[in-house]
């Protein structure tokens, strides 16, 4: 009896490319979204909160973007919006700023972000050209709930010997980051 392809069948296909090009697009900008909203909110844990709520809006709302290309500034006017609005709700505490100046931030951070994804794009490009071992250390050092010690006894060192390890990798990151943007002429 032969295979028939039912329309249902034809149906999750088309929700499955679906998923794909959301979950595609969403991928390559959450580093810079989440970033964004971190700039934003003031713990790391309500930025957490934050960015669930803008990827389920994101999602909610992905049938509407016409065009992929505009998915990284649409992805941006959602995540302000959501930022604000929670921003909005945590008024009461009197740690948090009035709209008008999260709203200049928000812009502030939103012009900034093109340079800001280069830079970043520079920085994998150097980590890139690191040694593995030594690119290994250096981002287990960055890691969250990492013990210095812990690492400085991994790499051999002391922990004096391995801090100063880390500012020389440090300096030579700044160095190439520098030399690469340069080389794309923005700095």
């Amino acid at each position: 009896m032969p295979l028939r392809v039912g329309e249902n069948d034809v149906m999750d296909g088309r929700q499955d490319q679906h998923y794909d090009r959301f979950l595609r697009l969403y991928t390559e900008h959450e580093p810079a979204l989440r970033a964004f909203v971190r700039r934003l909110v003031p713990k790391r844990s309500d930025a957490a909160d934050v960015m669930q709520e803008v990827a389920l809006v994101l999602w909610r709302k992905f049938d509407r973007l016409t065009r992929e290309e505009e998915f990284c500034k649409w992805a941006f006017g959602v995540a302000r919006y959501e930022t604000l609005a929670w921003l909005r709700d945590k008024a009461r505490d009197r740690h948090v700023f009035s709209e008008g100046l999260l709203l200049t931030f928000a812009d502030e951070a939103m012009e900034a972000e093109s340079y800001l994804a280069a830079q970043r794009e520079a920085l994998e490009r150097c980590l890139d050209k690191m040694r593995d071992k030594d690119r290994r250390l250096m981002l287990a050092a960055y890691a969250e709930g990492t013990m210095v010690r812990d690492i400085a006894q991994r790499s051999g060192r002391s922990i004096v010997g391995f801090y100063q390890w880390l500012h020389r990798m440090r300096l030579r990151l700044l160095d190439c980051t520098r030399r690469v943007l340069a080389t794309e002429g923005l700095l």
